[in-house]
């Protein structure tokens, strides 16, 4: 149970109400709106996230969920062994994925977000949070583990529904992964990893719809920077088209009008388009549902595993298309 008098004590605030919103609590406080958030991870980390959004924010980049600070200048409070963060609560709504003016407005933020990144230095007692040069290392694990989880469902005397379309689809998602390996194995990815080591960027990680919140003056703000992490900003913009593309029937077109808003601001190398490829190519849904399933990492119901499964293996054609349409609008060679 959270002490609600610590966090006031702490944060020298006085609580108003409380009410539970998202996995988070939306505070009416005496000092205005504000986001408290029990944080699963240590205190260097977030001592990474909170100093890479002080950077944004001394870059001109404001619009980001600001932490609030204790009593010590500290971003967070500890009750029992639990931490928490208090952030403002930016109003506004949620990005509408299927609205082009703010695809468009959400892609030139994540490139000004992306610009505003560089130069980040990390305090020292943070813990530096990246991923850079891991992913080839990282994709060869994931397709690995495609032909255990397939054993896994094999070796089950009662199989459900997610083994028998596990087993019947694991193939051509594995071999997605090989290609993604190859066109990534033939990049510049280490080069721009170099790069972007030299920039001292950072990626949000996480850019998704419900992370942008639109303001009622039409401006696009960034919250949730949990997962943020040094990282070439290749995994944010495809990680960002899969998340728009999968809503839009995998159209081109709107994977053109990201591109082309993101290029508007902070133009992409030659060289990017192939990692962005590799990207695309690679299976990350379906490794992650056929993960949650078989490592028991979420409580979902059988009935939401299979919706699931069956979503990403009903898209398959459209996403292949989008593939081949990909290739030939951004010239990239398998």
């Amino acid at each position: 149970m959270m002490r609600e008098f610590e966090i006031e004590r702490q944060f020298d605030i006085k609580i108003e109400s409380i009410k539970p919103n998202r996995g988070v609590y939306y505070l009416k406080t005496n000092k205005g709106f504000k986001c408290l958030k029990k944080i699963d991870y240590g205190i260097q980390k977030l001592l990474f996230v909170y100093s890479a959004k002080e950077h944004l924010i001394s870059k001109g980049f404001t619009g980001v969920d600001r932490y609030c600070l204790n009593a010590e200048g500290n971003p967070y409070a500890l009750v029992n062994e639990d931490i928490y963060t208090l952030s403002e609560w930016i109003e506004g709504r949620e990005c509408n994925f299927y609205d082009k003016k703010d695809l468009i407005n959400s892609s030139k933020t994540l490139a000004v977000l992306h610009e505003r990144s560089k130069g980040y230095e990390p305090p020292e007692n943070s813990k530096l949070k990246t991923d850079l040069g891991r992913w080839n290392h990282l994709m060869e694990k994931r397709v690995r583990s495609f032909e255990k989880m397939r054993d896994m469902a094999r070796k089950k005397g009662r199989k459900a529904d997610f083994d028998m379309s596990y087993i019947k689809n694991v193939d051509y998602f594995k071999q997605m992964g090989l290609k993604s390996i190859k066109v990534l194995n033939s990049s510049e990815y280490i080069n721009l990893c170099k790069k972007t080591e030299e920039e001292k960027g950072f990626c949000h990680h996480d850019y998704t719809y419900h992370n942008i919140i639109i303001d009622k003056e039409e401006k696009v703000n960034v919250i949730d920077f949990d997962y943020c992490k040094r990282e070439i900003r290749a995994y944010d913009i495809s990680n960002y088209m899969i998340k728009v593309l999968k809503r839009c029937d995998w159209n081109i077109d709107y994977a053109k009008l990201i591109i082309d808003a993101y290029n508007d601001i902070s133009p992409l190398e030659e060289r990017e388009y192939r990692v962005l490829f590799a990207f695309l190519l690679f299976p990350q849904r379906f490794w992650r549902l056929s993960n949650r399933f078989y490592y028991n990492e979420v409580n979902w119901g059988q009935s939401t595993f299979n919706n699931k499964i069956q979503e990403l293996i009903e898209e398959r054609e459209k996403y292949t298309k989008f593939i081949e349409d990909f290739k030939e609008m951004y010239d990239q060679q398998n």
